[in-house]
């Protein structure tokens, strides 16, 4: 199987650094990184990635902007997203389920099952 490509978007750099290393370690993954949903969608148009790990609550825009915009683009439509989120209030989830993302990883996570989570997801 091909290498897959994943996009961190999230404004916490520990995060990112935990997320990135978990991936690294434990499937050998490539692993792209955002600091903001803006950043996160340049990326996602140039770059490709075979999914994204997008977390919900940043500054300025969040991600359940950022989901939007990505669905909104032709170039990215295409790319499953999974949440990363605190949020695992009832209310919280159903409004995720509505929108058509691929899945939700609530925080906090073992980074080393990472891989194993998003492959269970998205049937990999």
């Amino acid at each position: 199987m091909p290498t897959k490509r994943i996009l961190i978007i999230d404004d916490e750099e520990t995060i990112q650094t935990v997320v990135q290393f978990g991936i690294q370690m434990s499937a050998g993954w490539d692993v792209l990184l955002a600091s903001s949903g803006a950043q996160g969608i340049v990326i996602a148009q140039t770059e490709q990635p075979d999914v994204i790990l997008l977390d919900v609550v940043m500054p300025a825009m969040d991600g359940l902007a950022t989901f939007k915009a990505l669905q909104s683009h032709l170039a990215t439509k295409h790319i499953p997203v999974i949440f990363l989120t605190a949020k695992v209030q009832t209310a919280a989830r159903r409004q995720f389920d509505g929108l058509g993302i691929s899945g939700v990883i609530t925080k906090p996570f073992n980074a080393l099952h990472l891989p194993e989570q998003i492959a269970r997801i998205l049937h990999w």
